[in-house]
């Protein structure tokens, strides 16, 4: 058995697409899916699969398209492992430990980005926001917050995003993601 996080983006903010978090795990666990547990009310969950390991994108894609057609929306929605998760609390550039949680934000992305998809975002017109580049993920530090940050706003732009799935969590979410797929 594999533990996995699935992100679903968008989902109970503004009042368009509502999940309640109970039916979110009945439809996991209707997927064949176990251990389904929820975290928060933001569009995550965790769940184990004797899927092979290989498959988050399919496994994403599956739960996308049960979502749909339980509550009539679209969403998107990306699949991590433990590892992958792991690595991204690991591998952070700034220190975390030093920050408020609200300050540090990290948007996964559904594939491989480089720093060339980023070369006009002109970062240090945004100082002291930053942001750098991971594994199919950024980390962005905003000392306002995210929901003050002008760089986030920049960097959400569809001319950064165009072809990927994206979806942000704050640096409490990221921790807790990693701990709960921990086997």
């Amino acid at each position: 058995m594999t533990t996995y996080a699935a992100l679903l983006r968008g989902i109970n903010v503004g009042g368009a697409k509502k999940v309640p978090m109970a039916e979110l795990r009945a439809l996991l666990s209707s997927l064949g899916h176990e251990d389904v547990r929820t975290h928060l009310q933001s569009g995550q969950a965790v769940f184990s699969t004797d899927r092979a390991a290989d498959e988050p994108d399919a496994l994403a894609a599956e739960i996308a398209e049960a979502v749909e057609k339980s509550f009539g929306f679209t969403v998107d929605v990306l699949v991590r492992d433990h590892a992958y998760l792991r690595a991204v609390v690991d591998d952070c550039p700034f220190p975390a430990g030093d920050l408020e949680p609200k300050q540090l934000h990290v948007t996964y992305f559904s594939e491989p980005v480089g720093a060339e998809r980023f070369a006009e975002a002109a970062p240090e017109s945004f100082l002291p926001e930053e942001f750098r580049l991971g594994d199919r993920a950024l980390y962005l530090y905003a000392p306002d917050g995210l929901g003050r940050s002008r760089l986030a706003v920049q960097l959400a732009r569809p001319r950064f995003t165009k072809g990927l799935v994206t979806t942000t969590r704050n640096w409490n979410t990221v921790v807790k993601l990693a701990e709960l797929t921990a086997p």
